[in-house]
């Protein structure tokens, strides 16, 4: 009989990239990991792990067998967690990771809501402005924001909303230095950019219109919430997701520039391992955050 617990420390192990990941994050030495994975290439009769100092890969039937595991062990909690009753009620730890911007705008109440919900769930935000691994690092959903779609990494992927990015100024500002009514205007204008080096805006108007907006490069931040402060401070022109300035706008700190156009859109997707994914604990926090994100802001 295959051992099940000899197939996860397998598992562990192909997820993290090595044995030292993996002994870090279960808290299992890596000579145990080392001894068990050993002993189901003995019991499989192949080699699923190449080993050496220097570099650590899967064998190609290594690579099959891990795709047929992760699956079985999806099979296997998840009768476990029917048994117990998970279904019916989510418990347990669920790792979320997302920028410090999304959690404040987008997560602070709909995490407060999973916790009223949920009283058994634990969940547990990071707040990481740097890539994050979310695999290797043991997180079970990543919430991301992104202009571009993002590549095929073998995640689940789950877009929850699409939002407008908007060209936002002070009144201080477009009372001094006018308000452009074309783009063509733009570059008489102090442009708060992402990247000064990445050139124009691209915008689109309400007809579906192409055109290409080129501020002067007066101050630059690849952070959304620095370049809202410029923009509410009188520095320039931003441009910025309607969620994030949303309130703002309805204080009358900012006002739309150009108010026909939109500089593209921001997609927020959530990102989940798929043996991680399939635990009920995850797929209800990611049904109620699919379902609340929409609405912040």
């Amino acid at each position: 009989m295959l051992n099940l617990n000899d197939v996860s420390f397998f598992v562990q192990v192909v997820d993290r990239g090595g044995f030292s990941p993996a002994a870090r994050a279960t808290g299992t030495p890596k000579s145990t990991l080392a001894k068990r994975v050993a002993a189901l290439e003995a019991h499989l009769g192949v080699r699923l792990i190449q080993r050496s100092s220097r570099r650590f890969s899967v064998t190609d039937l290594g690579q099959e067998f891990y795709r047929h595991a992760v699956a079985m062990l999806i099979e296997a909690e998840t009768a476990e967690n029917l048994v117990r009753g998970r279904l019916a009620e989510p418990s347990g730890t669920v790792r979320i990771t997302a920028s410090l911007p999304t959690v404040q705008l987008a997560l602070a109440r709909p995490l407060v809501e999973l916790a009223q919900k949920y009283p058994r769930l634990h969940v547990a935000v990071q707040a990481a402005d740097r890539f994050v691994d979310i695999v290797q690092e043991g997180f079970d959903i990543a919430v991301r924001d992104h202009f571009a779609p993002l590549p095929d990494s073998g995640l689940i992927q789950r877009t929850v909303c699409s939002d407008a990015v908007y060209l936002v100024a002070s009144p201080d500002y477009l009372a001094a230095h006018g308000e452009p009514a074309r783009p063509d205007e733009l570059p008489g204008h102090q442009g708060l950019l992402t990247n000064p080096q990445a050139g124009g805006w691209q915008l689109q108007d309400e007809a579906g219109k192409a055109a290409e907006g080129r501020p002067q490069a007066k101050f630059s931040a690849n952070e959304s919430s620095v370049l809202l402060a410029a923009a509410a401070a009188g520095l320039g022109i931003a441009c910025l997701p309607r969620k994030l300035c949303n309130a703002a706008l309805k204080a009358g700190t900012l006002v739309r520039v150009l108010p026909r156009w939109t500089a593209g859109s921001v997609t927020t997707t959530l990102l989940m391992p798929h043996r991680r994914g399939q635990l009920p604990s995850v797929r209800a926090v990611a049904e109620l955050l699919a379902q609340r994100i929409p609405e912040a802001g």
